[in-house]
């Protein structure tokens, strides 16, 4: 008979491990020996054992405080006479350890294992129809003013004929002849029994007579809906609508699920967004820069006159109150916002060339004409003379 290996090291954990430590390091073990995992490999079945009985003993204070004074020899007695046993090890632990198998193989998995079943979920229950997402592009003009927009959403939606049972109607459902209406089957599995759901039924324990003709015994049928969707002003890329009630049918009389729309905002010629402000580029020619003026500019309502001060310089913004985008929650609306570009001239005639020379020529004697420039040329003596 092979010398039994030393607990801590078959878990993998140091002597003075705390128990969560311990549990955590069965866990990884159980699940990665079990022998629904590993159907047919003996090796990984001794393996699962094995991590069960180390488990038994260093979770038991008392067995661990005996297994490290005296070693497998003074344990010698406590499991009787046939030893370790994993029926006993499981009905003992099954309220710790029955999450192990519910994380990783689903609800109700320790209780088909191991002979459970008061906490299975009711098969027969009403299942909530699943959520859905829809994706839709509007224009600048949409977010700022809203809009209705008609969207064709397919869906699956419960069967109208059967009402989501899957029967044909005027019929309904008989005991599973499989698992004679217990919703689970028993299997040998190596060194003990497992209990496992029913495959015929799925765990249901009653089978449809007559299948629904129109959805085949499904419940559900695949559909296209057409839905008005009004989109509220102040939306941006990213807001979402929910549309209750329009996802997905539920099953056994089941709620629908509900329907999320996406909102993906469309790039507009002229402005650009800045949460609830309109940016906007606006060329003007030189003269009405230094001189001052009115010039007309785009907004999201129309063409709008705006004054330029005197000197307005290159990429100065100007802003016009309440030209923005409203708020989704309602109240005062944003600004837009002017950019300033100054367009040098091309293509001149003989004159005009004179005309700008003669300004330039006295220009350069007038203090305070170009602030920004003589403030550059001030700064780049000051760096040059060191």
């Amino acid at each position: 008979m092979p010398e039994k290996r030393d607990y801590y090291d078959i878990l993998g954990v140091k002597k003075d491990a705390p128990l969560d430590e311990i549990k955590k390091a069965y866990r990884k073990l159980a699940m990665k020996y079990h022998p629904d995992r590993n159907q047919g490999n003996k090796e990984s079945e001794e393996k699962f054992k094995e991590a069960s009985e180390a488990y038994e003993v260093l979770n038991d204070a008392e067995k661990r405080k005996t297994y490290d004074q005296f070693g497998h020899d003074g344990l010698k007695g406590s499991f009787g006479r046939g030893g370790f046993n994993m029926n006993d090890f499981y009905k003992h632990h099954q309220g710790d350890l029955g999450d192990v198998f519910e994380q990783f193989f689903g609800g109700g998995m320790f209780d088909e294992l191991f002979g459970g079943g008061h906490h299975r979920r009711n098969p027969n229950a009403p299942i909530e129809g699943s959520d859905l997402r829809f994706d839709i592009e509007i224009d600048l003009e949409d977010a700022i003013f809203g809009t209705d927009k008609t969207i064709k959403i397919p869906r699956l939606e419960t069967c109208s004929a059967c009402k989501g049972n899957g029967c044909e109607p005027g019929t309904g459902k008989k005991s599973c002849s499989r698992c004679g209406g217990s919703g689970q089957i028993g299997i040998s599995q190596g060194f003990f029994s497992i209990r496992q759901t029913c495959p015929s039924c799925r765990g249901s324990g009653q089978v449809i007579e007559k299948p629904c003709g129109k959805c085949s015994g499904q419940g559900r049928i695949t559909s296209e809906k057409i839905l008005k969707l009004h989109i509220p002003p102040g939306v941006d890329t990213g807001s979402r609508l929910r549309v209750s009630g329009e996802g997905e049918g539920g099953l056994r009389g089941g709620a629908p699920g509900d329907l999320y729309v996406y909102i993906h905002q469309r790039p507009h010629d002229f402005f650009q967004r800045d949460g609830q402000d309109i940016l906007c580029d606006v060329p003007i020619d030189f003269p009405t820069a230094a001189l001052g003026g009115i010039v007309e500019v785009p907004t999201i309502t129309g063409k709008q006159k705006m004054k330029v001060p005197e000197g307005t310089q290159n990429g100065t913004i100007l802003r016009l109150r309440g030209k923005g985008v409203p708020s989704l929650k309602g109240g005062q609306r944003g600004d837009q916002h002017i950019k300033i570009f100054i367009e040098v001239p091309k293509n001149l005639s003989s004159e005009q060339k004179e005309l700008l020379k003669s300004y330039s020529d006295s220009s350069g004697k007038t203090p305070g004409c170009h602030p920004i420039m003589e403030g550059f040329l001030e700064k780049a003596k000051r760096f040059f003379r060191g």
